[in-house]
């Protein structure tokens, strides 16, 4: 059958006539605009994906640490602030480098500096596993969004060119590609307030500054190059621009080759590592975790200074010049320890940690395993790892049918590579994204491997809670994702399809049915819901697809 080939958006546009227990309903769906909206609310950025972002809920939880990069951020604030009419330097400057080694904590030590100088900047830091911000669908609004908040005069030409062109706020509907967007939202606006003001306030301090952090970390690959070329494109035809942009990525190929061209100045971060930057981080760090802890007070007391300069000296020979490593080693070091019926102290683990192999891989698989042995670790670390955007640890549990302390009984110990906050209104995160890379690749994290198959376990409890939903409200508007409701809830409604996706090809046949049938009631409660039409008709699709038959069992 044609369909079993055929797109979602084909499928869905077909599926206008659903079958809900055995009764055919109608679809239609109805979109209404109100009247002198802000322009905030047009454009729905992404509020946590700027540097201004509370970096504790949402990470990169990244910074310099006082005394470290400074020639680099020194020489990256230079360019940001040079005059484009007298600078030779090119408009765009891509600063790449290898996991953990502090690419993040130099975007956001720039824009903050900008801020600082008043020098008008944005920012977009994506982040893999959070949600949008691993997408590039909202960068654009995004950009627009702060853009209109550093240089007000752009505001009336962006509110103009979405009353002109509704579609430039609708991305990923298949109407306007990112490089119109980009154009007729950020450049196009900017530019013509350049042209038209004599003088613009925001930019007697300086140029006007784009920060992409972690581009890598956009799962779109294709439109990542289509935002690069877009970008080439601009700056070729406006030289004198007083804009630039300031690009964070690994090396991957299809950034590299698109952006290692005459146009962009590369920089090559590990060129600027040191074992001096990281001695001096490790210092600041045991200084502060040493003064805190009891235990080592009292130790240091009877036998002198912890760490020695030897240990010091090990440790940053070690670590090899990444921060993000010598972070984990030393909450690895420091940390508290509730495992076994003997737990150590910080100078039992120091001479652990120089034993671990070096890179991240080895920490990563030491620490987890402390955690192993304890219920419902592998169901806990698989969520962790696959989840669409994080949840604290209540939204966990509610969504895996346990109790909160038994995942923060897992988590307790593993607090080197995840973040576990103190408050239950604060979500769990990943220190770096590389721990999810780590999880998710089978080889590389073994019995920690986070199975697709787990998508398919938190596709059936999403649909489960939005039918419980619905049963206490059937008025509630699925695709409003309203945000003042309880995160499970949210995440829920939003991230189900998620999981249905992402899980293709390993759920089992009964777990489809139980999904059809869950979909069924749901639709019988609120018979014209478009997001459950599509996760209804996504799931008879896949099944179908898998099973190669429209059969089934009921």
């Amino acid at each position: 059958m044609n369909f079993l080939q055929g797109s979602r958006n084909t499928y869905v546009q077909n599926l206008v006539a659903y079958q809900v227990e055995g009764d055919l309903n109608q679809h239609g769906l109805t979109i209404s605009a109100g009247e002198q909206r802000s322009l905030f609310d047009i454009l729905q950025p992404i509020v946590d994906a700027s540097h201004t972002r509370d970096r504790k809920r949402s990470p990169p939880d990244s910074a310099c640490f006082p005394g470290t990069r400074l020639q680099v951020v020194k020489n990256l604030n230079t360019w940001a602030r040079s005059d484009i009419a007298t600078d030779s330097e090119p408009h765009i400057r891509w600063m790449h480098g290898y996991v953990g080694c502090g690419k993040s904590s130099i975007s956001q030590e720039v824009s903050d500096t900008s801020d600082r100088e008043e020098r008008p900047v944005v920012s977009f830091f994506f982040f893999r596993g959070a949600g949008d911000r691993s997408k590039i669908w909202r960068l654009a609004t995004t950009l627009a969004s702060q853009l209109a908040r550093v240089i007000p005069e752009t505001a009336p030409f962006i509110r103009e060119a979405v009353q002109t062109d509704p579609a430039l706020v609708k991305p990923g509907e298949g109407g306007v590609s990112l490089q119109t967007q980009m154009q007729r939202l950020v450049y196009a606006p900017f530019k013509a307030v350049v042209q038209r003001e004599k003088t613009v306030r925001a930019l007697t301090r300086g140029p006007f500054l784009i920060v992409l952090d972690g581009l890598d970390e956009c799962d779109d690959k294709e439109e990542v190059q289509e935002l690069i070329d877009g970008m080439l494109v601009f700056f070729s035809d406006n030289p004198l621009i007083p804009l630039r942009v300031f690009i964070t990525s690994r090396v991957e190929e299809h950034i590299r080759s698109h952006l290692n061209v005459p146009g962009v100045r590369l920089d090559n971060l590990v060129d600027h590592c040191s074992d001096d930057d990281i001695a001096t981080f490790l210092q600041i760090l045991f200084d502060a975790g040493c003064r805190r802890n009891l235990v080592v007070q009292a130790y240091t007391q009877q036998h002198g200074e912890w760490p020695t300069q030897s240990d010091k000296r090990k440790l940053v020979e070690h670590i090899g010049g990444s921060f993000i490593f010598a972070s984990a080693v030393f909450k690895f070091i420091m940390g508290a320890n509730t495992e076994g019926s003997h737990p150590t102290t910080p100078m039992d683990r120091l001479p652990l940690a120089l034993k671990m192999n070096p890179g991240l891989d080895g920490l990563y698989a030491h620490t987890l395993s402390r955690s192993k042995n304890l219920p419902y670790f592998s169901d806990i670390i698989s969520t962790i790892a696959l989840l669409g955007a994080p949840l604290p640890t209540s939204g966990i549990a509610e969504l895996l049918g346990i109790h909160t302390y038994e995942v923060v009984n897992v988590l307790v110990n593993l607090q080197a590579i995840i973040q576990v906050p103190g408050t239950d209104d604060i979500p769990v995160t990943l220190c770096h994204t590389s721990l999810r890379d780590f999880l998710t690749t089978q080889d590389r994290s073994g019995g920690f491997f986070a199975h697709p198959s787990h998508h398919a376990r938190l596709f059936i409890r999403c649909i489960e809670y939005e039918l419980r939903l619905l049963r206490q409200n059937p008025g509630l508007i699925i695709g409003s994702r309203e945000r003042r409701m309880p995160a499970t809830a949210y995440y829920a409604l939003r991230h189900s399809y998620t999981h249905l996706n992402r899980g293709q090809g390993c759920f089992k046949l009964t777990e489809y049915e139980s999904a059809i049938q869950l979909c069924r009631e749901a639709l019988a409660l609120q018979p014209s819901n478009p997001e459950l039409i599509a996760v209804l008709a996504d799931s008879i699709r896949h099944r179908a697809i898998q099973t190669r038959s429209l059969n089934f069992t009921q």
